[in-house]
């Protein structure tokens, strides 16, 4: 499907940029700038990284090891669909994908909120890679998020932007600028979370934010 108005290149930019002048800040957003959707659930006490910490539930220094799976409910309005988000929003990319796989796995198969969930578990891939300073792979994870995204941008599925608080379709373009050109990354204390991606989801009745940052040129870094 043809992507957003929006063309490829500008779209790249102002990802970049962050729609924000010369001189805004270097960082997306730290973790405490970033709104909570369920502030009364915790969060793990670190962000798993392949290789680089005890695996969260094969180690039993795992931060969900022995952690019984709960029962979940497939629904835009469940607080398994709002934890995912949550743990996206703030840089926990492994365990969002598992939040959001929980439900894909026993969402309806074929079904539009099966996909939307599988884009989400992609996206959050792209992040993990993002992170591990895998450009190819992020860009593939975030290119097969879009595509599935994509798909959900007509009337019946209006409920998905209202529920991501920014379009699918947005979404998908943000995503792949993103992983096309990455953050420059800060964060080098293990297990510290740390937010990639520019956009935040699940704010009702909100416009998309788009927190901003510099070009990696202008830092003086890259991020590989």
């Amino acid at each position: 499907m043809p992507r957003s108005s929006t063309s490829w290149p500008r779209l790249v930019r102002l990802v970049a940029s962050g729609h924000a002048s010369r001189g805004a800040t270097s960082r997306i957003g730290t973790v405490m700038e970033r709104p909570r959707l369920l502030a009364d659930r915790s969060f793990p006490h670190y962000a798993y990284l392949p290789g680089r910490g005890p695996h969260p539930v094969r180690d039993p220094a795992g931060h969900s090891y022995n952690v019984q799976p709960a029962q979940v409910t497939v629904s835009l309005d469940s607080d398994e669909f709002a934890w995912g988000q949550d743990l996206f929003n703030h840089g926990y990319y492994w365990e969002a994908h598992e939040a959001w796989e929980a439900l894909w796995q026993v969402a309806e198969k074929g079904s539009p909120m099966r996909a939307l969930l599988k884009g989400l578990i992609l996206l959050s891939a792209s992040g993990v890679k993002i992170r591990e300073r895998k450009r190819s792979a992020a860009m593939r994870h975030a290119g097969r998020a879009g595509a599935l995204l994509r798909e959900l941008t007509t009337r019946p599925h209006q409920a998905f932007s209202c529920a991501l608080a920014i379009s699918p379709a947005l979404l998908a373009d943000l995503a792949e600028a993103t992983a096309s050109a990455p953050p420059v990354l800060h964060v080098t204390e293990k297990g510290q979370p740390e937010p990639v991606f520019s956009f935040i989801l699940g704010k009702p009745g909100a416009q998309p934010r788009v927190i901003p940052h510099k070009r990696p040129h202008e830092d003086g870094a890259s991020s590989g």
